[in-house]
């Protein structure tokens, strides 16, 4: 969308409901809280269908049931992508139009297509509004830490999704540390460019402290980027509790906020580096973070880099590609708990409304003050090609890490058949692919890759 387009759009804005005032046609108008740049007949028009929309919005948050309009998700993703052109091309009189009408049809604790489009229903309801809008915030709500984290812990608990991950690159960083073991004195460093809530290394301390003995202990640093001091604080005080049960493991943990790049990662000489970049560097704002990042890593001559990235499709440039793409991998995310949690789950609601949920806005809304914060879920050869770009060569998977990510499965799945796939074609409910000629593995959801692990060494 051009910059004058993005302009008119937000010129839509809904102020306090205690400006009331009317100019004449053609100037600003402001009644019963609403902001609008456009003409006095268009205005009285548009103000009615705003908050019949809002009111439409509430009664779907306050319904408890399905909707009885099941099994129609086919001409709900065409009406959800006919408003997503509609707000593309500032059309507010459609676009509030096909809002309403989608949010008479959906319901959060509907199947799941009505869950996914609500809430990327509520992405586009947002993106109408200014952030100086008091609904906005309403749209927009944040969870509070305490509720992200424990959304968190539930997706952590019920899906393969973060746990194959972890495992798989664990179990990539622990065959590094063992091919170094003649010289790494027994020395493992990880950096973690996003070490969050530090679920990731309780199996890899577990892991090294059975290969370890009181005569040969072994010794594990984690250098963690995070949010805030708060958070990391949090991560070391659960790391260092759980690692105190491994009498013959030395662990360590250096908390650092993202972002810090003049630091002293205190070397030690011989220790083999492995670093973890589990979607990270989707997040970063620009391509050039990007480049930075992984120079950054290059220089620091790892034994092993871990890349874990959400699987997306073109890079997407436009809102409405970005949409489609976004529509793509949630649409599979919604559809995958369902064989997690029953449909009544209070854990399925709080993942999606306080995680996934949360995440669909912001995607669609990263824009709204010009700041490109925005995860670019790309496709593995998109990734691929960047790092051999930045001085990277791609590690044969072992095919340990496919036999663990297959008993993962087999594990965390309910209902549908798995399926084990040498070149990631189709297949029903959750399946494990491995590609790029054994250089990565996939985790998909039927016909959609969902999160890719590869392993990389600096050439």
């Amino acid at each position: 969308m051009e910059d004058s387009e993005e302009e008119e759009l937000l010129n839509l804005s809904l102020s306090v409901p205690a400006d009331r005032e009317r100019k004449r046609k053609g100037k600003t108008t402001r009644e019963s809280g609403v902001c609008v740049s456009v003409t006095r007949n268009t205005y009285e028009g548009c103000e009615g269908k705003i908050f019949r929309l809002l009111q439409m919005r509430e009664q779907m948050l306050r319904q408890d049931q399905r909707r009885k309009d099941e099994n129609n998700g086919l001409p709900l993703i065409h009406l959800l992508l006919t408003t997503a052109t509609s707000v593309d091309e500032t059309n507010l009189d459609a676009s509030l139009e096909n809002l309403t009408d989608l949010y008479q049809t959906v319901s959060l604790t509907g199947d799941s297509v009505q869950r996914v489009v609500a809430y990327f229903a509520d992405g586009l309801v947002a993106k109408l509004l200014t952030k100086k809008s008091p609904f906005y915030d309403m749209v927009m709500e944040e969870p509070t830490s305490d509720e992200e984290f424990l959304a968190f812990t539930d997706l952590y608990r019920v899906s393969p999704y973060y746990q194959f991950a972890h495992f798989t690159a664990n179990q990539a960083i622990l065959e590094a540390f063992e091919k170094e073991e003649q010289k790494n004195n027994k020395s493992l460093h990880v950096i973690d460019f996003d070490v969050s809530y530090g679920f990731q290394w309780p199996s890899l301390i577990q892991s090294l402290s059975e290969k370890a003995t009181s005569n040969n202990r072994i010794s594990l640093r984690i250098t963690g980027f995070g949010k805030n001091m708060k958070e990391l604080q949090e991560t070391e005080s659960r790391l260092v509790s759980f690692s105190k049960g491994f009498h013959n493991l030395v662990f360590e943990f250096q908390g650092l906020l993202r972002g810090s790049r003049v630091i002293n990662l205190r070397k030690k000489k011989n220790e083999t580096v492995a670093v973890n970049l589990v979607s990270y560097l989707n997040t970063l704002s620009c391509f050039m973070k990007v480049s930075d990042t992984l120079g950054f890593v290059h220089s620091l001559n790892p034994s092993i880099v871990v890349l874990v990235e959400q699987e997306g499709g073109r890079c997407s440039r436009t809102f409405l590609s970005r949409f489609t793409d976004s529509l793509h991998y949630f649409a599979a995310m919604f559809d995958s708990l369902d064989d997690c949690l029953p449909l009544e789950s209070a854990e399925r609601l709080r993942i999606e409304k306080k995680l996934l949920g949360k995440e669909i806005k912001s995607m669609l809304n990263y824009d709204v003050d010009g700041v490109g914060d925005c995860p670019k879920y790309e496709r593995m050869e998109t990734w691929k090609l960047r790092m051999e770009n930045h001085g990277f060569g791609g590690m044969k998977i072992s095919s340990k890490s496919m036999i663990q990510a297959k008993l993962l499965l087999k594990m965390r799945t309910n209902y549908c058949p798995l399926q084990f796939e040498e070149d990631g074609g189709g297949g029903g409910g959750f399946r494990v692919s491995e590609r790029d000629e054994g250089r990565a593995i996939s985790l998909g959801w039927q016909n959609r890759f969902l999160l890719t692990v590869s392993a990389w060494q600096p050439l």
